[in-house]
């Protein structure tokens, strides 16, 4: 049976070099806010059973808090059983050669509220699936973190397994 020698795999450190990784720039809450507020795109990750589970859903920026429809079922679930969650956000320029990532983490809270401003917030969160989403929750964030990075050329992208030896069947 071949065996796999983790002790002969090279280390990240040894094939790239610190001079050829662009820093990223860690976003200030203001810009976090403003890049987030150009996409109306995240992933929201939840506690579903008490394992993480990742849903995709549109969202609205509203005051420094995040908007989202959804309906009964799995996600409306996890959120009363745990408000707890977290929102990502990201964008991939690769005309620009720029990245960036928003993470908003907080509290959800059902939205029962009226007025004429959650109104027109309601009317623009369309659901993906045209029906039954007519519960509005409103993410109350704790923390909002951000990154930009500088995209590297793709034919400077290297993995361990580039020259990880490989063992073959014997």
């Amino acid at each position: 049976m071949p065996c796999f020698a983790l002790d002969r795999i090279p280390s990240m450190g040894s094939m790239t070099s610190k001079d050829n990784i662009p820093a990223a720039e860690i976003l200030e809450p203001p810009e976090c806010w403003r890049l987030l507020a150009e996409t109306s795109v995240g992933r929201l990750a939840l506690i579903v059973d008490g394992h993480p589970d990742v849903f995709p859903v549109n969202y609205q920026v509203d005051n420094e808090s995040l908007l989202f429809r959804t309906g009964s079922g799995t996600k409306q679930e996890a959120l009363e059983a745990d408000a707890t969650l977290a929102l990502e956000a990201d964008s991939v320029s690769a005309e620009f050669g720029m990245a960036w990532s928003v993470v908003v983490k907080g509290k959800a809270q059902r939205e029962t509220g009226g007025g004429q401003a959650l109104d027109s917030v309601r009317r623009a969160l369309f659901p993906w699936q045209g029906v039954g989403k007519d519960i509005l929750i409103r993410i109350v964030p704790e923390s909002v973190t951000g990154r930009r990075f500088t995209l590297t050329p793709p034919m400077r992208w290297t993995s361990p397994l580039n020259d990880a030896t490989r063992a073959g069947v014997e």
